[in-house]
């Protein structure tokens, strides 16, 4: 048993049960247990609640996590499941949690959220702050399926130059636990003036394109190597090496993976920096598939 759970945090609503089955599958492939929380937004005045809200209940009386009991009673073949109900914000509480857990997982919109946003702030919260990675799983509407039939196929956004270690050990880790194809995904700039010109990505118009391409392919293996040969060589891995958008090649790639890894931010920002860089945000809001977000090490 791991040392640390997977954490699936719940609120009552379809979209956090959609996160609750992910962790399942993923605690599972780990050997860990799962510990569902429920965040009860105390005191009454959060969010600017137009109405109190009920105290607490008393230890055991939850019935967030009675309703998902029931989601999973019965259920076969399931890790092991515990249970607990936490008062606070759940922007602040939950990212706290994460040092308790090697994974945090939850729906991107919550109870409260309008229809029509693409990822809640207790997702963005949790993927900014939390000092274990944040798995986010899209809402019905986004995505296509938390427990689906599997691609076999999970993403690496790979830039060779920031990229740290961890997040590259998460995303073989991952492929390995599913025994699935690692795809890893490094793009290169084009200048505006040629797509301004031509319209579209050049792939071999533009003069500097085949050889930025072969210095960013050689730099994408090289980076990889000592993974590939010496910690994870089970695990087969396809290289794409693409001019343009990062966070648009990541988010075509979603439609057909089961998982896009990506780190929070480049390790060149300060310490205190802790958002989510521009190309994780992107994938975050706009993804198909569940997104992993690895922190740095700062744990």
């Amino acid at each position: 048993m791991a040392t640390f759970p997977v954490i699936a945090a719940v609120d009552g609503s379809d979209h956090s049960l959609r996160g609750l089955e992910w962790a399942l599958v993923a605690a599972r492939l780990r050997g860990a247990e799962v510990l569902v929380v429920h965040v009860w937004p105390w005191p009454p005045n959060i969010h600017g609640a137009p109405e109190p809200l009920p105290e607490p209940p008393p230890t055991g009386q939850d019935p967030v996590l009675d309703w998902v009991r029931e989601q999973l009673e019965g259920r076969a073949g399931l890790p092991e499941v515990r249970y607990t109900t936490v008062s606070g914000a759940p922007a602040a509480t939950l990212p706290e949690m994460g040092a308790q857990g090697q994974l945090l997982v939850l729906g991107s919109r919550g109870r409260g959220g309008f229809a029509s946003l693409l990822l809640g702030s207790n997702g963005r919260a949790c993927a900014a702050h939390a000092a274990c990675p944040v798995v986010v799983v899209p809402h019905r509407e986004r995505g296509h399926g938390a427990v689906a039939e599997p691609y076999g196929r999970v993403v690496l956004g790979l830039e060779p130059g920031e990229t740290i270690d961890a997040v590259v050990d998460f995303a073989f880790q991952e492929a390995g636990q599913r025994d699935s194809l690692l795809q890893v995904i490094t793009t290169f700039p084009v200048p505006f003036s040629t797509l301004t010109l031509l319209g579209s990505y050049p792939e071999t118009t533009d003069p500097e394109g085949p050889e930025i391409a072969r210095e960013v392919a050689q730099a994408q293996r090289d980076r990889l190597r000592i993974f590939m040969e010496d910690r994870y060589p089970q695990v087969r891995v396809e290289f794409v090496v693409a001019p343009g958008d990062a966070a648009g090649r990541l988010v075509a790639a979603s439609e057909s993976s089961d998982l896009i890894v990506v780190g929070r931010h480049r390790h060149r920002l300060p310490r205190a920096n802790r958002a989510v860089g521009s190309v994780t945000n992107a994938a975050l809001v706009h993804a198909r598939c569940p997104i992993a977000v690895v922190p740095g090490p700062e744990r």
